[in-house]
């Protein structure tokens, strides 16, 4: 069953019933709309979620587990499929974060400190798709317009920069596929 819940900074979010946020867990609705982030059922919440104020999306199956430390920051789309594992200290943004420009970036955060998340940015914003059963080694990044395939592990320290095939171990920097993963080990 899925409950709202206003948390700590006042935004809305959706929540199953069975799922767990934990107390060094963080859900930062800047969108403020309550379908903006939905977490699913038996799922375990130790990082930070965060919409922007001008978008973003998280959804996140059942099963997942969210480490300590892991930043998933949403400015158009990120979907987490189903028993999917991030270890602690992994980042997922879909979008730049900050623009290029100097100029730019100094009233980005002019508007953050004063009025909040900015309504109006352009982050190069492209989204993200974590398919079922993928598991994220710790201090990895994952960056705009990724999708991992089913079954896929990213290395621990990995930079994510082009797609994960299915079944596939990747690491490095940039990551880059390391073997197929067999049959008899899925």
């Amino acid at each position: 069953m899925i409950r709202k819940i206003k948390n700590f900074f006042k935004k809305n979010y959706l929540i199953d019933t069975s799922a767990i946020i934990y107390k060094m867990g963080t859900v930062v609705n800047n969108l403020d709309q309550i379908d903006a982030v939905e977490i699913g059922p038996h799922t375990i919440i130790k990082g930070e979620l965060l919409t922007f104020g001008d978008g973003g999306k998280i959804k996140i199956g059942q099963y997942c587990y969210i480490g300590e430390y892991s930043k998933i920051w949403s400015a158009k789309s990120i979907q987490i499929g189903d028993r999917v594992l991030i270890s602690h200290n992994v980042n997922i943004f879909d979008n730049s974060t900050h623009p290029i420009s100097a100029k730019d970036r100094h009233k980005q955060y002019k508007e953050i400190i004063s009025s909040g998340h900015p309504k109006k940015l352009n982050l190069k914003e492209k989204p993200i798709v974590i398919q079922n059963d993928v598991l994220i080694g710790c201090m990895s990044i994952i960056l705009q317009g990724i999708t991992i395939g089913e079954g896929a592990i990213v290395g621990a320290g990995s930079v994510v920069t082009k797609d994960v095939p299915s079944w596939t171990i990747v690491a490095g920097n940039p990551a880059r596929v390391l073997r197929k993963i067999p049959e008899n080990e899925r």
